[in-house]
């Protein structure tokens, strides 16, 4: 999965974190893919960032137009292998897939000059094969990226965070000033991004609302189910004349 974000204006670490924890529930391997490095000055120093917050994820700072960096794609994109590519619309996708493609197969529109916003120039998801055997998938921009996984997942995009959690007087502590909190100490310290933190408490109050979605839905599917389950056994017995 290649988590695309652009250096031009639409980079956001926030987003990235978001990305993260949805692929790391999904059994894929992500890739972090920061396009249009042409321009961008602090591409290093985007970079570090990331790296600081994806783990294990390889990072890959490209450019589609300008051909730079492909390579680094390359080695993810084996023969058989199948990768998507997932971002915010304006972020180049279509254009990196033409750029490994060799030829310009996928429609691609400038970004708004006024917020560097893309318009959605890709309307349906599709599966492309590449000359060297692998297979990606280009799909509409997300406007907005929900996350419908658990606190595993979670857990395993914010480890530095949890395993300072661990580490607080209460096991029930929110990191919102409780005393003893020792994730608040880090980040008062400047050992963690004040950021990540507020990103990791807003995902865990929407994995605590998907939670009690969820089982609101599964009360609702389980009440249907016995109801349909009445009715058959009700019309089975009124064939078999015991009614």
């Amino acid at each position: 999965m290649f988590l695309v974000s652009g250096l031009d204006g639409e980079y956001n670490l926030r987003r990235v974190e978001r990305y993260l924890t949805v692929a790391a529930d999904s059994g894929a391997k992500p890739v972090v893919v920061l396009n249009k490095a042409d321009l961008c000055e602090t591409v290093s120093e985007h970079v570090r960032k990331v790296r600081r917050i994806a783990t294990d994820a390889p990072i890959c700072a490209v450019s589609a137009k300008e051909m730079l960096g492909l390579d680094a794609l390359r080695e993810h994109l084996g023969c058989g292998e199948t990768v998507a590519f997932i971002g915010s619309s304006g972020v180049g996708k279509s254009a990196l897939i033409n750029a490994l493609l060799g030829s310009e197969r996928q429609e691609v529109r400038e970004v708004r000059e006024s917020d560097r916003r893309g318009r959605h120039t890709t309307t349906r998801r599709e599966l492309i094969p590449l000359p060297d055997g692998a297979l990606v998938i280009d799909s509409p921009g997300m406007r907005e990226l929900q996350p419908w996984t658990d606190e595993e997942a979670l857990g395993r995009t914010f480890d530095d965070i949890e395993e300072l959690a661990r580490q607080c007087r209460f096991r029930d502590c929110r990191h919102r000033g409780e005393p003893g909190c020792a994730v608040q100490a880090a980040v008062e310290a400047g050992e963690l991004d004040a950021g990540r933190v507020r990103n990791y408490l807003r995902l865990t109050r929407e994995l605590s609302h998907l939670a009690v979605r969820q089982d609101d839905l599964l009360k609702r599917v389980v009440k249907q189910r016995k109801k349909q389950v009445a009715r058959r056994i009700r019309k089975r017995n009124v064939e078999r004349g015991a009614w």
